[in-house]
């Protein structure tokens, strides 16, 4: 029985759990995917590999500006560009007035969640389906795929609020309050479309930019030349991400190959790259919670009960990679307050990775 059992294997979860473990709880991690990050995701396809979730990270805070410094002197990140432009309505690509880096991984960004998982116990593709509190004051995590269940003092949910309300609701007001209940119904996500596409060596032009965001447009949020970031990159390919409103209108189709289409023929009009409705290859993703367009307004969420019971992650603030890697600490501060009350790390997770 672990001490503490997080359900999330995304950046919030991850930070939560390395703080915990090195102040000496033991920690279990449960992931429903193959792979770590949540959306600072990776797809391996065609000999290349693609950034179809977080693209890049742009640290505006201390925590991150320390992260990715750390990331650079392992050789994990490196910068891909100072500039993003942006594409207006009249059809005008504009620079930024004042450039700031972007990071990138070279490997893919899912590099990212892969070190920050070092030493962690983390099970992958199993699927919490619910949690219930024992007799003996405990948490029990039943899993979708297997016979055994998993116990523990303190609970730390670092999913999407949707997906935790879902897990969560069952309780009911016999063992959740109903404001906390209220509160997670509270946080609404906005959807998004997530398109990878690889086309001929010969493709041309290319564009002069490396990144670019549509103000504005109905379909069109953000189109990167994702190969641009990868060394010795045999052919161009880009990763173009649906707006909210597209997403939504297409969160439910079963088939996303057509879908996909769609937004390259836009982008390829839009742009006035014609070659670029006709890719060589093509992969659609849907990502149903993508950026919270409303979040909490408090770095955690707890529950005033008894056993210890956090939810975090980039809804907590809504800050993305940042927000979420502080809502992680923050979770394991309180579950460390609620448990052993163990010196947490002198400043924060990082110190274990520069040892």
């Amino acid at each position: 029985m672990p001490d503490v059992a997080i359900i999330g294997a995304g950046m919030a979860g991850l930070v939560c759990a390395q703080q915990l473990s090195q102040a000496g709880y033991s920690v279990l991690v449960v992931e429903k995917s193959r792979g770590l990050g949540g959306r600072v995701a990776t797809r391996r396809l065609h000999g290349t590999c693609a950034d179809h979730g977080t693209c890049y990270l742009k640290p505006k805070g201390e925590l991150l500006g320390r992260f990715v410094e750390l990331l650079r002197s392992r050789h994990i990140l490196e910068v891909w560009t100072d500039t993003v432009s942006e594409h207006t309505e009249n059809g005008f690509i504009s620079q930024p007035q004042s450039p700031s880096p972007r990071y990138v991984a070279p490997g893919g960004m899912s590099a990212v969640a892969k070190f920050l998982g070092q030493g962690l116990d983390i099970l992958l593709n199993q699927r919490v389906v619910a949690v219930t509190p024992t007799p003996e004051n405990s948490w029990c995590l039943t899993l979708e795929s297997s016979t055994e269940e998993i116990t523990a003092q303190a609970l730390v949910v670092a999913i999407p609020a949707p997906q935790a309300l879902m897990l969560l609701a069952p309780l009911g007001d016999s063992v959740l309050e109903a404001k906390f209940l209220e509160n997670l119904r509270s946080v609404e996500f906005s959807p998004c479309i997530s398109l990878i596409a690889g086309y001929p060596p010969t493709s041309q032009p290319l564009p002069q930019w490396k990144a670019l965001t549509f103000v504005d447009h109905a379909d069109l949020a953000w189109i990167g030349l994702d190969s641009s970031k990868r060394p010795h990159s045999q052919q161009p390919h880009f990763v173009l991400q649906s707006s909210a409103d597209f997403a939504k209108s297409h969160l439910d189709t079963e088939d996303l190959q057509p879908v996909g289409q769609y937004l390259l023929q836009s982008a390829a009009q839009t742009l006035l790259l014609p070659w670029l409705d006709s890719p060589d290859w093509m992969q659609t993703h849907r990502w149903r919670y993508a950026f919270p367009s409303r979040p909490w307004h408090e770095s955690i969420l707890s529950a005033a009960i008894p056993l210890p019971l956090v939810c975090c992650g980039d809804w907590c603030g809504g800050n993305l990679v940042e927000g979420a890697m502080l809502s992680g600490l923050a979770a394991a501060t309180e579950v460390n307050n609620q448990l052993q009350h163990l010196l947490l790390p002198n400043v924060n997770f990082l110190d274990f990775f520069t040892q």
